[in-house]
């Protein structure tokens, strides 16, 4: 895998775009071979550090009499395409500049400001042949001498990527089908140029629910928003895979390993992919449930520490304190959850002590006829539990319940409403050993004064 930056748009790239590529690729888990920070005998793999490159190669074509300067304002480009527009023909630049004499061009040249253009062939057709789509046939008349290096010296993307490609020896150019229009531009300008044309694939276009183009409406569409959604990377990378590609027998969950050992272009669809952010965040539950519990705590740590009312309580506790009590959380929730912002949501009340209750719970398990009795018997028993573990604990509250001849109904409720302010959650059992006893017997206090109960 060799990364190669496209950089030479000046409005569209800079160092933060550069770093962004970086940093998500890495984050991703897709290392390249080839690259910025790995380096490689086929670089720079920055197209702002080629230019001398391009610049050559235009040169080269120009004195063969494969390409022309071509001197044309915009002003004159657009009044000519009207023009033709009018009289029914298309659009196309007239190569007028071709027929410039020696004289004529090097006293523009001087004067001017100027285009390079490839004399493209105006008779006969090129044709694609796509690993996917099979031959595509363009006629070369519906083509102009397009500008493969603009005024301001930087070449265009069709002409940088054709010598980037046969200079890094590329024997495969996969790219979305959006592209397939630029592919006979590019065969072209390979043959011009006397290179060996690459084999391309086109690859569909992903769509929205509703087989609209995506956009940002759909849902996060940069793989920093996805991070920063709490989406997993190995989630990510197995669902984008899924898009427009499968690996046959209804095979979902796969690493990147399986991915690269089962992929093949054959398998590849010509149909759009349709884009499902509902899959993705199921995918990634499934993920946070299966995957080794000390890499889900490290992933959602950071969650955590971005959360106002919880980072100053969790940068409070000790390293080993921390990873000890994050673990315990994490495995009581993350079967509940599917990203790890909900890691966070879920499992809040087990740091924070001034947490707010269920309303509807309130009404129906404090505003009840002897509730403050029950709860006070409910902490009588957890205060002399021993040990304090979710097994021993259960079996005392079941006790409880014979006892005061109270169905579990009305203890085990209002006990977790007591201890974490909801009414759902993980096992409550296992959310009072995981609290401990002195935090469960203050939250008992807590809720008795906030209610008034007796």
């Amino acid at each position: 895998m060799i990364l190669r930056i496209d950089d030479t748009d000046k409005h569209r790239s800079s160092p933060e775009f550069l770093n962004s590529i970086i940093t998500s690729l890495k984050w991703l888990g897709l290392d390249w071979d080839e690259g910025p920070e790995m380096g490689g005998k086929y670089g720079p793999y920055l197209q702002s550090e080629r230019l001398d490159i391009y610049r050559n190669e235009a040169q080269n074509l120009v004195n063969e009499g494969k390409a022309y300067y071509c001197f044309c304002t915009a002003e004159e480009l657009l009044a000519e395409k009207e023009k033709k527009r009018l009289q029914g023909q298309p659009p196309r630049y007239s190569g007028k500049c071709r027929y410039l004499s020696f004289e004529e061009k090097e006293e523009k040249k001087a004067n001017h400001s100027f285009v390079i253009r490839l004399l493209v062939p105006e008779e006969g057709e090129t044709v694609v042949e796509d690993l996917i789509r099979g031959s595509v046939v363009f006629e070369n008349k519906i083509f102009d001498d397009f500008i493969i290096m603009k005024s301001d010296g930087l070449p265009t993307y069709n002409f940088a990527s054709v010598i980037d490609d046969f200079k890094m020896e590329i024997t495969h150019v996969i790219r979305a089908e959006e592209h397939l229009s630029n592919t006979p531009r590019q065969q072209i300008i390979a043959r011009q140029l006397g290179y060996k044309i690459p084999l391309y694939a086109h690859v569909p276009m992903i769509l929205a629910p509703d087989h609209s183009k995506l956009s940002k409406r759909h849902g996060a569409t940069s793989v920093q928003e996805y991070r920063e959604m709490g989406i997993l990377p190995e989630a990510l990378i197995n669902y984008l895979a899924l898009l427009g590609w499968s690996p046959g027998e209804d095979r979902e969950i796969m690493s990147i390993n399986e991915i690269i050992d089962s992929f093949s272009l054959e398998k590849v669809s010509k149909n759009p992919a349709i884009y499902d952010l509902k899959k993705l965040i199921w995918l990634n539950g499934h993920y946070l449930r299966t995957m080794e519990l000390k890499i889900i705590v490290q992933r959602a740590l950071p969650f955590f520490k971005d959360n106002d009312k919880l980072s100053k309580i969790i940068d409070s506790y000790k390293e080993d304190y921390l990873n000890k009590i994050m673990e315990k959380v994490v495995d009581l929730v993350r079967d509940r959850v599917k990203t790890l912002h909900e890691v966070v949501e879920a499992s809040n009340y087990f740091f924070q002590d001034d947490f707010t209750y269920d309303e509807k719970g309130v009404e129906k398990h404090f505003r009840k006829k002897n509730a403050g009795d029950i709860l006070n018997e409910i902490a009588k028993t957890l205060e002399i539990v021993e040990p304090f573990q979710a097994s021993q604990i259960k079996e005392e509250l079941e006790k409880l319940s014979e006892r005061l001849n109270v169905p579990l109904a009305q203890i085990n409720p209002p006990t977790r409403l007591a201890v974490t302010g909801r009414t759902m959650g993980p096992e409550l059992f296992d959310i009072i050993s995981v609290l401990g006893r002195e935090k469960v017997l203050e939250r008992f206090k807590r809720a008795k004064e906030l209610f008034e109960l007796a």
